[in-house]
């Protein structure tokens, strides 16, 4: 292992060797883990060698993400624009589970990076190449936000864990006063082991989300839908 540590000292460092490490560091240690100094310690040089690499923090965050999206599996091409779009969310999905700090850094990005627009250009090329108009697309790819990353964003801010499960006498006070709240609420146990941030969004969860959006755009699709005949 000491072998190991000091060939990987001595490699030549590099833009793609800097993104790489402070991947693997957020995998390991959660993204307030990564700094300029810890990632110096992990590669064996001085924090001012990364600044050759990478300007600031910021650029360092977005090129670790870059590796994170760079890395999703391409949609079939040998399937239709809904199982291929399906297949290419999922996938990204996948990746947001393998880097689970990658969500916060792209809600974070001010801008999105080539790297991001290549990945939405080839999103939109699926359904484009599936036959749906460009005005279509575009409400689609709106009403899909952050899901073509693999996520949905929650309309409240997550805290840091979960919440702390009421006493028997508040769980039956609130039954009580809401009781078609606690039954919706308590009719499924999520997932932990699939959800992507914080909040109930699971794999069934957002698989059934992006089901029902995908139905309705083929719906929309199939009937030759416009969004100038709409709002006539």
């Amino acid at each position: 292992m000491a072998q190991q540590d000091e060939r990987a000292a001595r490699a030549p460092l590099s833009r793609e060797r800097v993104l790489r490490t402070a991947v693997d560091l957020a995998d390991e240690q959660g993204l307030d883990a990564v700094s300029m100094r810890r990632l110096a310690e992990r590669l064996g040089v001085v924090p001012m060698a990364l600044y050759k690499h990478v300007a600031n923090k910021d650029q360092l965050l977005d090129g670790m993400v870059d590796l994170v999206v760079a890395g999703i599996a391409p949609p079939p091409k040998d399937a239709g624009w809904k199982d291929a779009l399906r297949a290419c969310v999922l996938a990204a999905r996948e990746a947001m589970l393998r880097h689970p700090w990658a969500r916060r850094v792209l809600e974070a990005q001010a801008a999105p990076t080539p790297v991001l627009l290549a990945y939405t250009d080839a999103t939109i090329a699926v359904l484009l190449r599936g036959g749906l108009s460009v005005d279509l697309v575009h409400h689609a790819m709106h009403a899909l936000g952050s899901g073509a990353f693999g996520f949905s964003q929650e309309l409240h801010q997550p805290g840091p864990g979960p919440a702390p499960a009421p006493s028997p006498s508040v769980a039956a006070q609130l039954a009580a006063a809401f009781p078609h709240v606690v039954a919706v609420a308590t009719s499924r146990p999520h997932d932990a082991g699939s959800v992507v941030g914080a909040g109930c969004d699971d794999r069934f969860e957002f698989e059934f989300g992006l089901d029902l959006l995908l139905d309705g755009v083929e719906r929309l699709h199939a009937a030759g839908w416009s969004s100038s005949a709409d709002a006539g």
